[in-house]
């Protein structure tokens, strides 16, 4: 009855609950599905892999699946941001846009509406190139760290706030980009010990293959095409 409340229509201080309204809600909990049991992992781990393998009939079948077993909207909701990051990421910046308003919009309407927001954003995800190249950046920055320790800012990226900065060469020998053509110039930004070590390494699928050629074109050493 809540949910068939939140979707209803409203006439003043009357809430008004058709007989097609309330069909329509029981349908979508006709399911069983055990939230911490198998199931629910098996469910939505085919979900997440259907998308990821960019088969959108199977996404939305598992989707469907989800719904109609009643699984939380905002857990699907985050799933699919999750994916938009880890599995289009560049491929498709635009996923990640999608993803999130997708959530915001099946949080504000509810179900049964709810159900075509995700419906739409789970499709856009299964159809995008697929790239998995921000996971992997972000992965092996943290691993050099725990690694090689918090090695220290150069100090040319330093910013020298006080006189003593200053006198101790914090910001010496920092080039502005925005003054060189292209607003580029080559610095090195990692510390010392790291020399020109590569973190991003860019596929060549969706708009990811457009910032391949950029980065190779202004770090011609460090991207080679």
């Amino acid at each position: 009855l809540e949910l068939a409340a939140d979707s209803a229509d409203i006439q003043g201080n009357k809430i008004l609950i058709s007989k097609s309204l309330l069909d329509e809600v029981i349908e979508t909990k006709a399911l069983p599905h055990d939230k911490a049991g198998d199931k629910h992992f098996d469910t939505i781990s085919a979900f997440i892999k259907s998308v990821r393998a960019s088969d959108p009939d199977a996404s939305v079948y598992w989707l469907a699946r989800l719904l109609l077993a009643g699984e939380d909207l905002m857990f699907i909701a985050r799933r699919l941001v999750i994916l938009a990051s880890e599995d289009i990421g560049l491929a498709d910046p635009r996923a990640l846009t999608i993803a999130v308003s997708a959530q915001q919009a099946a949080h504000f309407v509810g179900m049964p509406e709810a159900r075509i927001i995700l419906s739409e954003a789970t499709i856009y995800l299964a159809s995008a190139p697929k790239s998995n190249s921000a996971y992997k950046a972000i992965n092996s920055a943290m691993s050099e760290i725990k690694s090689s320790g918090e090695n220290p800012v150069p100090l040319h990226l330093r910013n020298p706030v006080t006189d003593l900065m200053s006198q101790e060469k914090y910001g010496q020998g920092y080039r502005y980009a925005h003054d060189y053509p292209d607003h580029f110039v080559r610095t090195e930004n990692l510390p010392g010990n790291l020399g020109t070590k590569e973190f991003y390494l860019p596929g060549n699928l969706g708009y990811e293959k457009f910032i391949a050629e950029r980065l190779n074109k202004w770090w011609k050493e460090e991207y080679k095409e």
